[in-house]
């Protein structure tokens, strides 16, 4: 695959995601936010509860399943971003991890929504 067409893969798995979301009542806070090297897909409110969603979409899960890409390392990743978006104090409350996987086949989509899918280790 191109990387412009797993560029634009990566995009319709994110509106996908949005609409996923919204769809469940989600509010959608942030989409790609960014800080300085770090990225949240997706960053939203569902009750009183933060959500940080990362979207992970493959054509195929031929190679495993999308989820397991977010591996320890990226889960760090996020939790450092997550760390970053609650300084601006736009959030007094709970939070946690979800996963959205997406898988855009030929025929059909699959979309699954893993909440409080990791727990990351804030060392002090």
């Amino acid at each position: 695959m191109k990387k412009a067409d797993h560029l634009k893969l990566g995009e319709m798995g994110e509106q996908l995601a949005t609409d996923f979301l919204l769809k469940k009542g989600y509010v959608i806070r942030e989409r790609n936010w960014r800080n300085v090297h770090e990225e949240i897909d997706i960053i939203a409110s569902y009750l009183n509860t933060l959500v940080i969603v990362e979207v992970k979409t493959r054509s195929t899960a031929t190679f495993g399943e999308p989820e397991m890409a977010v591996t320890p390392a990226k889960q760090k990743k996020l939790a450092s971003a997550a760390g970053a978006y609650l300084e601006s104090g736009t959030h007094k409350g709970e939070m946690r991890f979800d996963v959205i996987s997406v898988i855009v086949a030929e025929t059909e989509i699959l979309i699954t929504h893993i909440e409080d899918a990791f727990y990351p280790f804030f060392a002090g």
